[in-house]
């Protein structure tokens, strides 16, 4: 299951979070096993977000994975998520910072896996 979190200096309609979401559910399947119907995203607007002692515009990405994938899969990954949270929030890439985590274990159904 991925976990995707976007954090955004931007106030976010509920069409542009629709679009976010409709476009990480697409671009997540470039990493292999991985789908929208296990994909869980939190979209979190509006925050104040200070970058080298400024307050910007910015968002931050940080998506977490059940497993092990290559670097080249999480590069097309990334690209894409640069471009989707770009293209919806109008934010230039320099503004916009992803962060990516695998993970061995994860709980869920009330276990581990």
């Amino acid at each position: 299951m991925p976990y995707i979190a976007i954090n955004t200096s931007k106030t976010l309609s509920d069409t542009q979070k629709e679009a976010l979401r409709t476009a990480l559910g697409e671009k997540i399947t470039v990493i292999p096993g991985k789908g929208e119907s296990k994909l869980m995203i939190d979209i979190s607007d509006g925050h104040t977000m200070y970058f080298a002692g400024e307050k910007r515009e910015l968002a931050y990405v940080d998506v977490k994975c059940y497993g092990a994938t290559e670097f080249a899969n999480k590069k097309a990954f990334t690209e894409a998520a640069f471009e989707a949270v770009q293209q919806t929030t109008g934010l230039p890439q320099d503004g916009i910072y992803l962060t990516y985590s695998e993970f061995e274990n994860w709980g869920t159904l009330g276990s581990m896996k």
